[in-house]
């Protein structure tokens, strides 16, 4: 009885791991059945180069919206990635053991804050304090970046945290006894021996970047052109399927599910570069 009791459990967790690869199979199979047929009737170069979006007469290009996805992405990862990986390190290597028990659970709470909720904050007090500083819309690139980097620092610092709790103990004594300070050995061995785990956050952190959608809409601008200063109002990508999907038909229905199954495989990219970082860093 125990046996077949213990194939029947290996089994429903067999059906439950596939059944999650059988939903992503799916919906990658219902965006590209949906966006691949636009992409090769209208040409994937017009389509990715062209800076021309005009759905009522016709034009799909999203070369403006993939720049804006990425510099918005950039600066995202420019304020978060140091600050969260400072913040891991302050708390891991400096900071008394039961103070950061205590920060890091509050640290993660951030990741449940609806993203609107950062989209309001940056609507009503970083705009307006970008405008009144250096000039311009106010809802910009730099906008999107300041509140897209704070929206990561909890997927940063959280993994980073786990990453160098990892290290062995032995790491950092050997390096003491050998002389080092603890700004040495933190430096020199622990964030060494991390990197993998470091590593696999920040790529992580640039997947979240660059698929939020509610808080871009509010605090970029939503202006369909190539930013030349991050002061510019933009659209991402995931900003003008959410804007135009509810009255979108036809042709112009095609080109945001092709904008889809673009912005798909920019994160199945990323996620499958920090399960590569993740699986060395657990060798």
């Amino acid at each position: 009885m125990n046996l077949v009791g213990e194939k029947g459990v290996q089994r429903i967790f067999q059906i439950i791991a596939f059944s999650s690869i059988a939903a992503l199979a799916l919906i990658a199979l219902f965006i590209l059945a949906e966006g691949l047929p636009f992409i090769l009737h209208y040409g994937p170069g017009q389509f990715l180069l062209s800076s021309d979006w005009q759905p009522q007469q016709g034009r799909f290009g999203i070369f403006p919206m993939m720049v804006a996805s990425l510099w918005v992405t950039l600066g995202a990862m420019l304020i978060g990635a140091p600050l969260g990986v400072a913040g891991a390190v302050f708390l891991t290597e400096f900071c008394p053991r039961p103070v950061m028990r205590a920060v890091k659970p509050t640290i993660e709470l951030l990741a449940g804050i609806p993203s609107v909720v950062y989209g309001f904050i940056g609507v009503m007090v970083l705009a307006p304090l970008i405008r009144a500083q250096w000039g311009g819309p106010g809802l910009s690139v730099l906008a999107g970046a300041i509140i897209l980097g704070i929206m990561i620092l909890p997927t940063v610092m959280s993994i980073s945290i786990d990453a160098l709790l990892a290290v062995p103990q032995s790491y950092r004594e050997g390096s003491l006894a050998l002389g080092a300070t603890v700004w040495q050995t933190t430096r020199m061995v622990t964030l060494v021996a991390a990197r993998s785990g470091i590593a696999a956050s920040i790529i992580l952190a640039m997947g979240r970047a660059v698929g939020e959608t509610m808080a871009v809409i509010m605090v970029a601008g939503n202006a369909v052109k190539i930013p030349l200063s991050p002061l510019d109002s933009v659209r991402t990508m995931t900003a003008n399927i959410a804007l135009e999907m509810s009255y979108a038909t036809g042709i112009h229905r095609q080109a945001l599910f092709a904008t889809g199954v673009v912005l798909f495989l920019m994160i199945m990219v990323l996620n499958t570069i920090a399960s590569r970082v993740m699986r060395r860093a657990g060798r």
